[in-house]
């Protein structure tokens, strides 16, 4: 469709038209995305095609201290000066071999089954009785065979670059010129490679802190590690292969029919992000629209007003809000002292599963609207005058601005706030926890997914089924779940979203 066909049509036919044109741009997006995951791997073999080669041509066309750093990391940078880079080079080396032959090699070779040798008793002479004896410890098993694998992975690194170096070295010296010293490399790390010397301690901790724990919980979800099986002190745990992806994906009609949990916890949570997101959005357009128009008095004094509920630490307010609309709580004593409720009419405002859903939106968007409201307060300011000077002057009333001006500016610049509140909001731990703890009680839930609630989201689920039924391998499962729906929908939304495909359009 042309620019003045689609001019030409009405706005329910502009609108049928992009819903159309979204949900056609979606499969164009995955057999997209196909293309490039295939185009990934075919540039990846061909990258290591060419250093294959490349390291094979270092090989044979490399002098002797080149030859010997292939088996000696290091070697070939000492002995051509470089004595603190190829120090720092055989250090690692050594210290490679230290741990592997000390311990890398016992948690590689465990690693396959998690340990053989379980808890048991076995007959002491001295105290001439059994007494329990720890075998194998399953938790450290997989997290130190993680580690050795990471780390012989970080070796390949280095003997590449080792290798590399000596190739550099080569060149440098057959054209004539001086190698860099130990000083040089020091006095580069604060100078022209201070950007590494920077980011090697966050990309440290990124690595300890997030990744190994990603993974680790990623090959949790393919072992049987729960309460009957911990690892050490009842049971070992062992790979199961993909019966836990199974049990959470496949519908039956059991006790244990955690697919049909699943499905309900994730659309409510789809619902309640979607609320949460919009009402506090539109809500806060509104409230800063409200106090940022002329001739409204003390706008300091509204402003600071919403602001303390930002203020007040969540713990607090919650908890407290939580107390005051239980079935003891202040708001049905207030309505029982005024006669509207009878005494064995209380609410139940967290007993009923409709109403407690309905609540904890409503509660979400009191907090939530003072962040909407000062982000667009600090939008609005940016808004040209002349838009709308322009649009006065074309007879466009109020109401006309908005919807022509304001919005899509607004929508057009938060629409990246938008995704990430929304992806946010399904990982959005405190409001439920503190006001509902996932209640009221399902207790269809009770017995196939644990000790859900009718409130519970995704992530509030996950805490339970790990704190409260310590079954780690259907939590990390579930952990997995929560990151594909939750990448799945950025990608989409993100690829389709106007801010991204026409950044220019507002500059």
């Amino acid at each position: 469709m042309t620019d003045l066909e689609y001019l030409k049509l009405t706005k329910t036919q502009k609108f049928v038209y992009g819903l159309k044109k979204f949900f056609v741009s979606i499969p164009r997006w995955f057999a997209n995305l196909g293309k490039a995951i295939v185009n990934g791997i075919g540039g990846f073999f061909a990258f290591l095609g060419r250093d294959l080669k490349e390291i094979g041509t270092t090989f044979i066309q490399g002098d002797w201290k080149t030859k010997l750093s292939f088996l000696i990391m290091g070697f070939g940078s000492i002995a051509r000066g470089q004595v603190l880079r190829g120090l720092l080079f055989l250090l690692f080396e050594v210290v490679f071999i230290f741990y592997m032959a000390t311990s890398g090699v016992y948690w590689l070779g465990k690693l396959s089954t998690l340990g053989t040798v379980g808890p048991h008793e076995e007959y002491n002479e001295t105290l001439d009785q059994y007494v329990m004896t720890y075998g194998d410890n399953s938790f450290k098993i997989l997290l130190y065979g993680i580690l050795t694998i990471l780390f012989i992975i970080a070796l390949i690194y280095t003997w590449r670059l080792n290798v590399k170096q000596n190739r550099i070295a080569e060149e440098i010296l057959a054209t004539g010129k001086k190698l860099k010293s130990g000083k040089d490399d020091l006095r580069s790390l604060v100078d022209d490679q201070f950007h590494k010397t920077l980011l090697a301690l966050p990309l440290t901790g990124i690595i300890v802190f997030t990744a190994l724990p990603i993974l680790f919980m990623i090959l949790v979800a393919f072992t049987n590690y729960d309460a009957n099986h911990n690892g050490f002190s009842n049971a070992l745990f062992t790979w199961v292969g993909m019966s836990n992806i199974n049990q959470l994906v496949t519908w039956n009609n059991g006790s244990t029919n955690f697919s049909a949990t699943f499905g309900e916890i994730l659309t409510w949570t789809l619902i309640w992000a979607f609320f949460a997101t919009f009402s506090n959005y539109f809500l806060g357009i509104l409230v800063a629209l409200m106090i940022n128009k002329k001739g409204i008095r003390f706008k300091k004094l509204w402003r600071t007003i919403l602001v303390m509920t930002i203020a007040i630490p969540q713990f607090i307010s919650l908890l407290y809000v939580s107390k005051m609309f239980s079935n003891a709580g202040i708001v049905n004593g207030m309505l029982i002292d005024a006669g509207i409720i009878g005494f064995d009419g209380r609410i139940p405002f967290w007993d009923d599963p409709t109403l407690a859903r309905v609540m904890v939106i409503l509660i979400n968007i009191w907090i939530g609207i003072p962040y909407l409201m000062l982000i667009a307060t600090g939008i609005l300011m940016n808004i040209p005058q002349d838009l709308y000077e322009s649009a006065k002057i074309d007879g466009a009333n109020t109401t006309q601005q908005f919807f022509k001006i304001t919005m899509p500016y607004m929508l057009f610049v938060t629409g990246p706030y938008l995704l990430t509140s929304f992806i946010g909001n399904i990982n959005n731990f405190n409001v439920i926890y503190l006001l509902t703890g996932g209640g009221p009680a399902n207790q269809a839930f009770s017995t196939s997914g644990g000790s859900a609630g009718y409130t519970d989201l995704l992530i509030t689920w996950l805490f339970k089924i790990t704190t409260v039924d310590s079954n780690y391998k259907l939590a990390a499962v579930l952990g997995i779940a929560v990151f594909v729906v939750c990448a799945g929908i950025s990608l989409i939304v993100y690829n389709v979203m106007p801010s991204m495909k026409n950044e220019e359009d507002f500059q």
